[in-house]
């Protein structure tokens, strides 16, 4: 019995040392990513690197880790060709199945979800945010994006006729969707009247409708589907073969 007990008490101590040298390594692993993160995608700042799984040491030795999990703030991702940026106020993703070479120089997601938080400010810049003649005498402009319900954004016209300003912005109920896996795209549900008249669609939806693209997300990751929510739209993000690093 005597022999059982310390046999019990040792195997308690050794495996105490594991999980101890595990959780060390873990998060040695963890800075060491988030850096090699930062580089490869030129950012500002180093992003959070969550390793989930235990234990890890043995998921390095068989040179593939179950679940990473990667925050990134204030990521700014291609706009278009012309060389245009746009800011992504929060980038989460979960990374399931990654495998990494070695040296861990290069590693690969076999898939990857997550959410793109993009503020209503900065969607705004893509609107058209300056008087626009919708008939004479009647200009329109966007001056603010918020949130509609349900989904939905609430589009601010502000609008002046023959000179003057009405007192309050025109509200449009707008959906927002995902086109092609890498444009956010924002369409009035229905048109308003602007000064009490009646204009023709295709001038109001000039200044109504939108698009924004979106696309140099890391890893080759794409939109999927889109929401507004309070304080900017989410999308949805996924991707296959995701590159990490290498």
């Amino acid at each position: 019995m005597r022999a059982l007990r310390i046999l019990l008490i040792i195997a308690v101590i050794l495996g105490a040392l594991f999980t101890a040298v595990d959780r060390v390594a873990v998060h040695l692993a963890e800075g060491e990513a988030a850096d090699r993160l930062r580089a490869s995608e030129g950012l500002a700042s180093t992003p959070d690197v969550d390793i989930n799984g235990f234990p890890f040491l043995t998921q390095v030795l068989g040179g593939s880790l179950d679940e990473v999990q990667v925050g990134i703030s204030d990521y700014e991702a291609g706009a278009g060709e012309d060389g245009r940026t746009i800011r992504i106020a929060d980038l989460r993703a979960d990374l399931k199945g990654v495998e990494f070479s070695g040296d861990f120089g290069s590693a690969v997601a076999d898939s990857a979800t997550g959410t793109a938080t993009l503020s209503y400010d900065e969607l705004l810049r893509t609107a058209k945010a300056e008087p626009t003649q919708v008939a004479p005498g009647i200009t329109a402009e966007v001056v603010a994006l918020s949130d509609g319900g349900n989904g939905k954004i609430k589009v601010a016209l502000e609008t002046t006729v023959l000179g003057t300003k009405l007192p309050e912005p025109v509200p449009v109920l707008s959906s927002v969707t995902v086109v092609d896996g890498n444009t956010v795209r924002v369409q009035a549900d229905a048109l308003p009247l602007l000064g009490g008249v009646e204009i023709a669609e295709s001038k109001v939806r000039q200044i109504t409708d939108f698009e924004q693209r979106i696309d140099g997300l890391p890893g080759g990751i794409g939109l999927e589907k889109v929401q507004a929510a309070e304080d900017g739209v989410e999308v949805t993000v996924t991707g296959k073969g995701v590159r990490l690093a290498g």
